[in-house]
C-alpha cells in the first residue's frame, strides 16, 4: 500500500494518476472533499490532517511507502503561521508516524526554496541550504526546517529521498500556487521581468519521484528542473498557446515595489492572495539557474519533455477544465 498526502494538490494529483495507472494500491488523504477528478474505485481515499497524529497513525497501517506531498505554498507574509503549522509540524508528524509504522522509505516533496535560490553569482545544486542571505522568502525557510525533520528521520533509521523541484508547470487549480501563471498568462497580464529560473513539468516531477521511489537509493535529495528560462519566455509561450497576447511592458525595479503593493491592496480588498508579493516580486527580477545533473546521472532512464511541448498540453488541459474558448 502507498500513502500519498497533499492528494488533492497538483504534484498529489498527478501522482495519484500515475500511481494507479501502474496498477497500484494507494490510500490518498484528504481533508474536507474528495475531487471529482480522482473519485476513482482504484483510489482508498482516508480523511486525515497530518498535523492530527491520531488520524495520522490510522492511515499509515499497511502502508510501505509514503509520498509526503501535503504543503502550504504561499509568499504572503499573513501566511507565515500556517506555513509553520503545516510544512513544519506537519511533516515531523509525517516522520514520526512513519517511524512507528512498518514504512520503508518515505519521499519527500520539498522545494528549491529550501536550497536558497537567490544565488545570481552561482549555479545552485543539491549541496547548498537556506540561509537569511539567499532566500527571502518564509516559504523558502519552512521547507528547510521541514527538510531538517526528514533528515532527523534518516538518523532514527527511516529510508528517505527528498526532491527538490523549481517551479512547477501543470493543470491544477490556476487560482493558487504555480498554475496561477497559466491564469495570468490568459487574462493577458501585460507586464514581465528580467529574471530567470527553473521550471518542470508537473509529469516529469511525478516521473522522477517513481523511480527514485523504486529504486534503492536513499538518504539524498535531488533537484528537479527540466529547464532555466527566463519568466518572459515562460509567460511568451503560454500566452502564445492560449493566443492571447504575450506581456510587452517591462517591470523595472522602482515600479516592481509599486505593483506588489498595489496588488497586495487589491488582495486585501478581494481576500485572495496576490499573484506578486514583496518576495515574489524580487526572485522575479533575479536571474537564478539550477544544476539538474544529478538526477540524470543517477536515473539514467529518466528524461524531461520539451518544455514548449509541456506548456501547449497544460494550456489544452486548462482549457478544457475551465471549458475555455
Amino acid at each position: 500500500m502507498i500513502l500519498v498526502t497533499g492528494a488533492t494538490g497538483l504534484v498529489g494529483s498527478h501522482l495519484i494518476k500515475a500511481l494507479i495507472a501502474q496498477g497500484k494500491s494507494v490510500r490518498a488523504l484528504y481533508r474536507s472533499e474528495i475531487p471529482a477528478t480522482l473519485d476513482s474505485a482504484a483510489i482508498e481515499w482516508f480523511k486525515a490532517d497530518i498535523l492530527d497524529i491520531i488520524s495520522l497513525e490510522e492511515a499509515m497501517v499497511g502502508v510501505t511507502q509514503v509520498y509526503h506531498c501535503a504543503a502550504i505554498v504561499s509568499f504572503t507574509a499573513r501566511n507565515k503561521k500556517a506555513l509553520q503549522h503545516t510544512n513544519i509540524e506537519g511533516t515531523a508528524n509525517i516522520v514520526n508516524a512513519c517511524l512507528n509504522s512498518d514504512v520503508e522509505k518515505l519521499l519527500f516533496v520539498s522545494s528549491v526554496a529550501a536550497l536558497g535560490r537567490i544565488r545570481e553569482d552561482q549555479v545552485i545544486n543539491e549541496s547548498m541550504n537556506w540561509t537569511k542571505e539567499t532566500s527571502n522568502s518564509e516559504y523558502g525557510k519552512s521547507k528547510y526546517l521541514a527538510e531538517m525533520e526528514v533528515w532527523r528521520g534518516m538518523g532514527e533509521g527511516l529510508n528517505v529521498v527528498v526532491v527538490n523541484p523549481v517551479i512547477i508547470l501543470g493543470a491544477g487549480d490556476w487560482t493558487k500556487g504555480s498554475s496561477a501563471i497559466f491564469k495570468s498568462a490568459y487574462d493577458e497580464f501585460p507586464w514581465y521581468t528580467e529574471g530567470a529560473s527553473g521550471f518542470v513539468d508537473v509529469l516529469d516531477v511525478v516521473d522522477a519521484m517513481v523511480l527514485l521511489m523504486e529504486s534503492s537509493i536513499s538518504d539524498q535529495r535531488f533537484i528537479i528542473s527540466g529547464a532555466n528560462l527566463p519568466y518572459r519566455d515562460i509567460f511568451t509561450m503560454i500566452a502564445n498557446a492560449f493566443h492571447k497576447k504575450a506581456p510587452q511592458k517591462k517591470v523595472t525595479a522602482l515600479l516592481a515595489e509599486i505593483v506588489w503593493r498595489i496588488e497586495g491592496i487589491k488582495g486585501s480588498i478581494t481576500g485572495k492572495s496576490p499573484l506578486l508579493t514583496k518576495e515574489t516580486s524580487r526572485t522575479a527580477r533575479t536571474t537564478v539557474h539550477f544544476d539538474n545533473s544529478k538526477l540524470l546521472k543517477d536515473i539514467p532512464q529518466f528524461q524531461y519533455r520539451n518544455m514548449q511541448i509541456s506548456i501547449e498540453r497544460i494550456c489544452s488541459e486548462l482549457k478544457y477544465r475551465y471549458h475555455l474558448s
